[in-house]
């Protein structure tokens, strides 16, 4: 199949698909005599997998993991688990941080009047941060 199909059957745009090539995440294709990228089966399943780990926020190098545990068919379930986990902390941590974030800029457009007037809180605060 062409790039265009390989794309509809595995939900990764075109682009994306070049990029991963690019960085050497999948393979380079074999080409017709026409110079056109040629897909298999097998490609679009990669590809399938790359969407869904990087729907779970999963960053390239992790995904390069992932990909050599699941091309090991020896591969050690811990190895897995041990990589998940890892990227589970990850999130918590960035989800902590946001959460974080929301609380200080609520607090403070708690703190703003939010009328005509030029006195603003979140400014202030923006302010102050900028000159430190």
């Amino acid at each position: 199949m062409n790039i265009g199909e390989a794309s509809r059957a595995s939900g990764v745009s075109a682009k994306m698909i070049r990029y991963y090539e690019t960085i050497g995440l999948i393979p380079k294709p074999a080409r017709s005599e026409a110079g056109y990228r040629r897909y298999t089966e097998a490609d679009v399943q990669t590809l399938r997998f790359i969407r869904r780990a990087r729907e779970l926020a999963f960053p390239v190098e992790q995904m390069r993991a992932l990909l050599a545990l699941w091309r090991d068919e020896g591969r050690a379930s811990a190895d897995v688990k041990r990589l998940a986990l890892a990227h589970v902390a990850e999130l918590d941590a960035k989800a902590q941080a946001i959460a974080e974030m929301s609380r200080a800029l609520r607090h403070l457009a708690e703190r703003c009047h939010g009328d005509g007037r030029p006195h603003c809180p979140i400014i202030e605060e923006l302010a102050e941060t900028a000159a430190a």
